[in-house]
């Protein structure tokens, strides 16, 4: 730390000139997040100093925080739902899991995933010492019942669904899943950070969520397709016996137990969720899902005319185009400086999320370079 402090002047052009050095939305491809709706910046400045860690100090965002689980809660198929406000999916995948290892009061226990899970559940493995089984895809990269089946046994205590994977955007039979962990008792969480906020609006429609009686908890994620700020993940629970699973005493706080991961806890993600779940309504997210998903069928119908298939129809605004040496893509378009991404062994592809800051004239010059960069590579294999 330095002695002497600088003027706010100083302090703010310091600032300023180490943003320019972070890129614009607008050439991202590869992330599932994105600006924030500018209500959501409103109420989170508003309330950036309360602190939902002590909510009886302030009341007021913690009544905002109660109807946000209520609003996310109606969203998936139960309006009665329990949980918090934290700081993202992963967050949200560990307190999921870790009240179900502490209702089902097992040692030395195994949760199952498909192996498209998020990475958050191999951390979750090291955190809560549970081993983590990962269940064979089928063709369609959805998780394979039978292989499920197999690695279910009496020390599993939680079964895994994804609803929208972070690779492919491919949504897992969950009503299958949960027909298993019903019959077995057990806990299980569906992880849709993403596509929470994405499949209710969809034409097609999944059985993903809390009207399947068996499903105990859900990951959904305000601060991607929800439009709120970073960071802002949500944890619903279909009941409270799961969100007192988690709790613990905290003698010194004006609330004598607390369920949250974190200890202090910003009330501003809470706030800009309700602000921005209120502002826009079904509709307004009903729009913005039509709007990406128009932009990923423009893309993809711009990506098939150069001879480039998906490795499967996209489900939501997620698209995995499978090209010849996509590491080599990749890198080419990065000097282009388009932000993509890659997906893993086996089905190595080029990964790109159509999210709001995108726009049609964007995707015709992405489009164009990627021409350009999948001829040079073919043209250099040829030679």
């Amino acid at each position: 730390m330095i002695d002497k402090g600088l003027p706010e002047s100083e302090v703010m052009r310091l600032l300023e000139e180490t943003r320019k050095r972070d890129y614009s939305y607008d050439r991202f491809f590869s992330t599932m997040c994105t600006q924030p709706h500018p209500i959501a910046v409103k109420a989170h400045d508003m309330f950036l100093e309360t602190n939902l860690g002590d909510p009886g100090l302030f009341p007021g965002v913690a009544d905002l925080e109660e109807r946000v689980v209520a609003m996310l809660g109606e969203l998936l198929g139960c309006p009665n739902a329990c949980g918090y406000v934290s700081t993202g999916g992963t967050e949200s995948n560990i307190q999921a899991i870790r009240a179900a290892r502490n209702e089902a009061g097992i040692k030395e226990g195994n949760i199952v995933v498909p192996a498209s899970a998020h990475f958050s559940f191999d951390k979750i493995g090291d955190l809560l010492s549970l081993e983590v089984r990962k269940a064979e895809l089928d063709r369609s990269l959805k998780v394979d019942l039978s292989s499920v089946q197999a690695l279910l046994d009496e020390r599993t205590v939680a079964l895994v669904g994804i609803a929208g994977s972070t690779e492919f955007g491919q949504v897992d039979p969950i009503e299958d899943l949960a027909g298993m962990a019903g019959e077995r008792g057990i806990h299980m969480h569906v992880d849709a950070a993403f596509g929470g906020f994405v499949l209710p609006f969809l034409k097609k429609k999944f059985k993903w969520d809390f009207s399947l009686p068996a499903v105990s908890s859900i990951t959904i994620d305000p601060h991607k397709m929800g439009l709120s700020t970073i960071p802002a993940g949500g944890l619903l629970f279909r009941g409270a016996e799961c969100l007192n699973a988690l709790e613990t005493e905290t003698h010194y706080l004006t609330r004598a137990r607390q369920a949250s991961l974190t200890g202090t806890r910003s009330g501003a993600a809470a706030a800009a969720t309700y602000a921005v779940m209120m502002h826009l309504g079904r509709e307004g997210f009903q729009k913005m899902v039509d709007y990406c998903m128009d932009l990923t069928a423009y893309l993809l119908a711009g990506a098939r005319k150069m001879g480039i298939e998906p490795v499967i129809e996209p489900v939501m605004n997620v698209v995995a185009l499978s090209v010849p040496s996509p590491a080599a893509v990749r890198e080419e378009l990065m000097k282009l400086n388009w932000h993509v991404s890659m997906t893993r062994e086996p089905n190595r592809a080029l990964r790109l999320i159509l999210m709001g800051h995108m726009s049609k004239e964007k995707i015709d010059l992405f489009l164009g370079d990627l021409e350009a960069v999948h001829s040079k590579l073919q043209a250099a294999e040829m030679s």
